[in-house]
């Protein structure tokens, strides 16, 4: 794999257990028998006449008690990058899997300079990647906004610190939180004021502490959010 890109080969597979990972994708296509596999906890017995696409990094053990034989292509080529894991068309994946094989043995230069490419096209088309999602730090916004709870705070301003728009973050919240932007400050600003009210801090000195502009406006919000 240092120096090509992409080794095909046949190999034959045991009832001896194995395990292991790797840093490129691997093809598996099962020429005879049944290849057993567990991959990230996932079991699957693997038939002749269908084929997987294993990711770099997964994980997966194997054995075959009844003994297997399999075209394997190790690939390290972006062509693999958005394949589905099992072919579109495994008639056709089949019958080309089969034909590299002999050829293989054969030594035929087909096989060994083109092998991967037309086992790529047999499997099906490169799927649309879809957008990745950006996950958003709840914990580290919720520590974020703890020690600003005394300033002008703006559906803006936490936009930013997740690094979405607006109407992006705004979404967000109401689908993982349930609330607006503005309405989980709140009951932020809330929470904290119940805690230090607990504490002993006077209704003034807390109005300061979680951006009230006087303490008759607290207690205003504190006495609307009880009887909600």
């Amino acid at each position: 794999m240092t120096r090509r890109l992409s080794h095909l080969s046949v190999r034959t597979y045991g009832d001896a257990p194995g395990g292991h990972s790797h840093d490129h994708f691997q093809v598996l296509w099962p020429l005879q028998g049944c290849l057993d596999l567990e991959i990230e906890g996932r079991g699957l017995a693997l038939q002749v006449g269908d084929g997987l696409l294993l990711r770099p990094g997964e994980r997966h053990d194997f054995e075959s008690r009844h003994g297997s034989r399999c075209l394997v292509l190790d690939t390290c080529e972006p062509v693999w990058l958005h394949r589905a894991d099992r072919p579109e068309f495994a008639r056709s994946a089949s019958q080309m899997a089969a034909f590299l094989a002999v050829a293989l043995e054969e030594r035929l230069p087909l096989a060994l300079e083109s092998g991967a490419q037309l086992l790529a096209q047999s499997w099906g088309a490169s799927q649309t990647a879809s957008p990745v999602r950006r996950s958003v730090n709840w914990t580290k916004l919720t520590a974020w906004l703890a020690i600003r709870l005394d300033q002008r705070l703006l559906a803006a301003d936490l936009a930013d610190q997740a690094c979405l728009s607006e109407s992006q973050f705004r979404a967000r919240c109401l689908e993982e939180l349930g609330v607006t932007p503005m309405q989980w400050i709140r009951q932020l600003r809330l929470n904290k004021a119940q805690q230090l009210r607990e504490a002993g801090f006077s209704v003034a000195d807390i109005a300061r502490r979680v951006g009230y502009e006087s303490a008759s406006a607290l207690t205003a919000a504190m006495r609307q959010s009880r009887r909600r």
